[in-house]
């Protein structure tokens, strides 16, 4: 089964997870490297809707299976090396010079929900599927930067419940602090909302580049600091 799908309509690029849960794994990071390179240098994508092709799931964040597995296997520099790639996606999304638009039409969990984060924007159906970052509950502490772009994207009062409860938030909650454009129906018109919003884009991407990096900046430092001497030192576990 592929883990992405990639196709351009018109000047936007859809980015489907095409995985199941879409559990992330040293294959699903690479996946995502690939096809935004692709985006990267394909100078006629002026916005990237990242959706999903599961009926249940966007993105259910890590592969705990993976991940433990590699840990019991004495594997910790393939650990390392994922979640690097993982801060590079999530880099990459941050300074990407077209606008990112998240489809969210399923569960966002965790490092799914850290996906969401990432991106400009986000729509997410309201019919079915939750918005939480679980980390508190499953002893796996967020990653310094991950504190700041979370915070871009979400309300600090609703974070700070978030983080600390591990709370679940719907689509309607969700879209009343802002964090979502807008809550849909359904998977149908939470894609359609967001290729709709992503048509109306049709800026240079040179100065749309130039404003993601000055806004995000300070979280790409705080990845190739912070977060990179904990990876280093396999902090990331409580």
């Amino acid at each position: 089964m592929s883990i992405t799908q990639y196709e351009v309509i018109g000047k936007t690029a859809v980015l489907t997870l095409c995985n199941g849960e879409n559990r992330q794994n040293p294959a699903f990071a690479a996946a995502m490297l690939e096809t935004l390179k692709t985006v990267e240098e394909d100078k006629a994508v002026r916005a990237l809707v990242i959706t999903s092709s599961d009926e249940k799931n966007w993105s259910q964040g890590i592969d705990l299976n993976w991940m433990m597995g590699a840990q019991q296997s004495g594997k910790s520099a393939d650990i390392q090396a994922f979640l690097r790639d993982m801060n590079t996606v999530f880099g990459k999304l941050l300074t990407l010079p077209v606008p990112v638009i998240a489809s969210i039409t399923g569960h966002a969990f965790g490092n799914g929900a850290m996906l969401a984060s990432c991106c400009d924007f986000r729509f997410m159906r309201s019919d079915r599927g939750y918005f939480c970052y679980p980390e508190v509950d499953v002893n796996i502490p967020f990653l310094p930067s991950m504190v700041k772009y979370i915070r871009k994207a979400v309300p600090e009062h609703r974070f700070n419940e978030m983080a600390l409860t591990g709370r679940r938030l719907t689509a309607e909650e969700a879209a009343a602090d802002n964090i979502l454009m807008a809550a849909l129906p359904d998977a149908d018109a939470t894609l359609k909302a967001a290729m709709e919003y992503a048509a109306t884009f049709n800026k240079g991407r040179s100065i749309f580049g130039m404003q993601k990096q000055r806004m995000h900046g300070h979280i790409l430092e705080t990845m190739q600091t912070e977060d990179a001497a904990l990876i280093d030192a396999s902090a990331i576990t409580a």
